[in-house]
């Protein structure tokens, strides 16, 4: 039978991508609750500034995902670190793109499926050794509700979150009969700066707008907060969930694949438009 699953607040974690958005959020939520935080980011600054709000043992390491031997080398660094058996994994640090398929950049395509899915299989395979080990803990993989549908002019990043989605389904088939889990999850719309550290060489719908306008178009669409993601994902975790839906668009995204299909986008649209209407009458009101 499968166990039952265990609280991971209190306990070691680590997490990737901490140096902002939903990596910081965990960590801040997660060492408020007592856990001793581990955390990686190749953003340096960002990373002392999430250390400097942690109000519990914390370890921090300037880490390049893509690398597997640094990812591995880090491990060794955590295992050694460890004041009790490390709870959770959580492969979180991730990147964006926006591109017609026909005008992308392969360089830029190269990058951001190295950081968003190597960086996670580097990850996983980094530490699910510590796990096994334990027979114990979970490893957490953040794909995307473009993970579950396929948009336009994100031909590269939906690519990496299904790859994600199917990597860590398969993991999770490897680990059943053991004390250790593997966790899909995804977000619909964070507030973070996602958008704004993208690599986009110019507006893929042709209407002229900055990568500034861009970025406050995602950010006028967005639900949720980085904290209230956070909160949603360590519930999730701590429930035995397998496949965490983080924020309500995330469950639109999901019930409409799961009823069109080969359809869905139409349907977005007409909802986004609905939305994008709401909000410019509640501005000028």
């Amino acid at each position: 039978m499968p166990r039952p699953p265990r609280r991971i607040a209190g306990r070691p974690v680590m997490i990737t991508g901490a140096a902002s958005g939903i990596g910081r959020a965990l960590a801040q939520r997660l060492s408020g609750l007592g856990s001793p935080v581990a955390m990686a980011d190749v953003d340096e600054a960002g990373l002392s500034e999430t250390a400097a709000s942690l109000r519990g043992p914390v370890l921090t390491r300037v880490l390049d995902v893509r690398d597997a031997a640094d990812q591995h080398r880090f491990a060794d660094e955590v295992r050694e670190w460890l004041p009790a058996p490390l709870a959770a994994v959580f492969n979180n640090a991730g990147v964006a793109t926006a591109s017609a398929v026909q005008d992308a950049v392969p360089e830029d395509d190269a990058w951001l499926f190295e950081i968003n899915f190597w960086g996670v299989v580097n990850g996983t395979r980094a530490f699910l050794p510590i796990l096994t080990a334990q027979d114990d803990g979970v490893i957490v993989n953040t794909s995307s509700v473009y993970g579950l549908v396929g948009m336009p002019h994100q031909s590269a990043y939906c690519a990496s979150k299904f790859a994600i989605r199917g990597f860590t389904d398969s993991l999770r088939q490897e680990l059943l009969g053991t004390g250790v889990r593997a966790v899909t999850v995804h977000p619909g719309g964070i507030r973070t700066n996602i958008i704004r550290n993208a690599r986009i060489r110019h507006d893929p719908e042709g209407r002229g707008r900055t990568h500034e306008d861009m970025a406050a178009d995602f950010d006028a669409i967005t639900l949720t907060t980085p904290d209230k993601a956070a909160e949603i994902i360590h519930r999730g975790v701590e429930r035995g969930k397998s496949r965490i839906l983080v924020g309500p668009d995330a469950y639109v995204f999901d019930a409409l694949a799961r009823i069109t299909p080969t359809h869905y986008f139409a349907v977005m649209s007409r909802l986004g438009a609905a939305l994008r209407a709401r909000q410019e009458e509640r501005a000028q009101s």
